[in-house]
């Protein structure tokens, strides 16, 4: 066994950044402790293939004691005060402290490199790197490298650790990741599939990862649509399919377009979906490739070359319905082989997600409508603008007001002719009453609070007609809110916002819409004009996650009568934001 270190003269630099912090400081480990394994004190990574494994690890200040036999001469004689050879040191290392085993011995390895780095900062739940935060100080590691060469790849290999450090770990299989992090424990036994990477596994159920699965299925019923979505590894589709990926190690970027063609054509004439009773024929309204973590999916664009043991595409297929919400709605699973024996499957509305798992025997999954309170598309009622008799009975209220107040004064000063002076006042009592009337008919003047009724519910009806999905019955719900050309610029901005561009043009379902702040002025043609902020909040279920979207906008509207109700005739948006 040989061990080779390349690091001495970094010697200096971790006895000086390093044994200082190792003195003991009240609350420190207390500071360190961490109970997601991707923020462990000490971080193992393991990659391995065909030639050997590569270990890289990440041992933070507070573990070091506990990898002190893997430390140059210097630093551990600093340390400890006692004089071993690093290479004596290392085969106790990977022997009893940190071992991979094979065929029931010790494999044993290359110390390559150790030097001080930062620490890369981890995402809390998929643990993927992320930059530093601002105003963040980075901290302190040691970072190692140990090779294990391999003779001929094993069957299985079995990790563990005795040191008494909290190590968090992750293997990735020729480039596939075989687990989430996790901590490393006394021994986990791993068991090879050196054809398919994707197939490698722990023995350990606690140790398969989260999107373990080469397939998987989601059905989500939404008013006015059920949408199937499918999740696939074309190395998989090999099975039913020639692709032409045959011998390759990529899907190089010429070549994406025409395999995606060909897997939307093959899946659609799988995995067939009835509502109501009635088979019904899909659309297929997007195939992208993607790029999936604990945290997010998202759609790979710019293309890329792909790796083939990861490559994975989704696929998604519509079927609008005419009803709202129908009664029942089923997806039979037609896919499976001796390496996919089961697929885990979904389906999702408004009361969430049912998970599920398919197999050749129970290959159905069926969805029946107990939303006892669904939230479909609703309108607001607008109040109406002033009508023709409303704006006269406000121009003619003050004239009868005030021949009233003439025939008034005549009967007045005609009190000693009673007849002519009864006949007045009587008269200028009915002008009273008509002038009375005619005030209560006409149309109170502008106020900030009847403006926001008339605009927010303006706004309300507009996102609205984004819960139908058909463009015509889209369009025919916005002509009741929008007028002239700025129908077709609301239509494609609006749609534009609920956009999420990552997910492949996936539209987000809009749940809130609150009005922030308004003020309203006189505008032309009895109209108003009206500076508003608004924001909007909605959400897509998509790829088996949950998307959030929250947008605020700032716009000058031009508000006005049409045909008996208020329309927007013209909006600019001063700015947008997402929040």
């Amino acid at each position: 066994m040989s061990y080779i270190c390349n690091c001495k003269s970094l010697v200096g630099v971790i006895i000086l950044g390093v044994v200082h912090l190792l003195v003991p400081v009240s609350g420190w480990s207390d500071a360190i402790i961490r109970t997601q394994a991707m923020q462990a004190g000490a971080i193992a990574q393991y990659f391995v293939d065909e030639s050997g494994i590569r270990l890289e690890l990440e041992i933070g200040l507070t573990e070091l004691e506990s990898f002190q036999n893997l430390l140059p001469d210097e630093l551990y004689t600093e340390m400890t005060g006692e004089v071993r050879p690093l290479a004596e040191r290392l085969v106790e290392l990977l022997e009893n402290d940190l071992y991979v085993i094979a065929d029931e011995k010790p494999l044993g390895g290359q110390l390559q490199m150790i030097e001080p780095r930062e620490r890369i900062r981890r995402d809390p739940i998929s643990g993927e790197p992320l930059p530093l935060g601002e105003g963040e100080e980075p901290e302190l590691v040691i970072f190692a490298q140990i090779i294990f060469p391999f003779e001929t790849p094993p069957a299985a290999l079995t990790f563990g650790k005795r040191v008494p450090a909290n190590l968090g770990f992750v293997l990735y299989h020729s480039g596939v990741a075989v687990n989430d992090f996790r901590y490393l424990g006394a021994g986990q036994r791993v068991v090879f599939d050196w054809e398919d990477p994707w197939y490698t596994s722990f023995e350990s159920r606690t140790l398969r990862r989260t999107y373990y699965a080469p397939m998987s299925g989601f059905l989500y019923i939404e008013p006015y649509e059920v949408r199937k979505e499918i999740i696939i590894r074309p190395k998989d589709l090999q099975h039913w399919v020639d692709l032409g990926l045959e011998g390759r190690k990529t899907i190089p970027v010429e070549m994406q377009a025409e395999l995606k063609r060909r897997v939307g054509e093959f899946l659609r004439e799988h995995q067939p979906v009835t509502i109501d009773g009635q088979a019904v024929e899909p659309e297929l309204a997007r195939i992208n490739f993607l790029e999936r973590t604990l945290t997010a999916s998202r759609v790979i664009d710019p293309p890329e070359d792909l790796d083939i043991n990861s490559a994975t595409l989704g696929a998604i297929f519509v079927y609008p319905t005419v009803e709202p919400l129908p009664q029942a709605v089923d997806m039979l699973w037609d896919l499976f082989t001796a390496k996919i024996p089961a697929v885990p499957v979904a389906s999702v509305d408004q009361a969430g997600a049912l998970p599920t798992l398919l197999e050749p025997d129970y290959a159905r999954l069926e969805w029946q409508n107990f939303l006892r309170f669904p939230e479909l598309p609703t309108l607001k009622a607008v109040l109406a603008p002033p009508t023709l008799l409303e704006k006269a009975a406000g121009y003619l209220s003050w004239v009868f007001l005030a021949l009233a107040l003439l025939l008034g004064w005549r009967a007045w000063s005609a009190r000693r002719g009673q007849a002519n002076a009864g006949r007045s006042a009587g008269l200028a009592v009915s002008l009273l009453t008509i002038a009375g009337i005619s005030f209560w008919m006409a149309p109170v003047g502008l106020s900030q609070d009847y403006a926001r009724d008339v605009v927010g519910n303006l706004l309300h009806n507009v996102y609205r007609a984004f819960d139908f999905r058909a463009e015509a019955d889209v369009y025919d719900v916005l002509t009741q809110s929008v007028s002239g050309d700025l129908l077709t610029d609301i239509y494609l901005e609006t749609r534009r916002g609920l956009v999420l561009e990552n997910q492949g043009g996936a539209r987000a379902k809009v749940k809130e819409i609150e009005l922030v702040d308004l003020d309203a002025r006189d505008g032309e043609d009895g109209g108003m004009l009206a500076s508003v902020t608004w924001e909007v909040g909605g959400s897509v279920g998509h790829w088996g996650h949950l998307h959030e979207r929250r947008n605020r906008y700032q716009a000058e509207l031009d508000v006005r009568p049409v045909d008996g109700q208020w329309k927007l005739v013209s909006m600019e948006v001063l700015e947008e934001e997402r929040l």
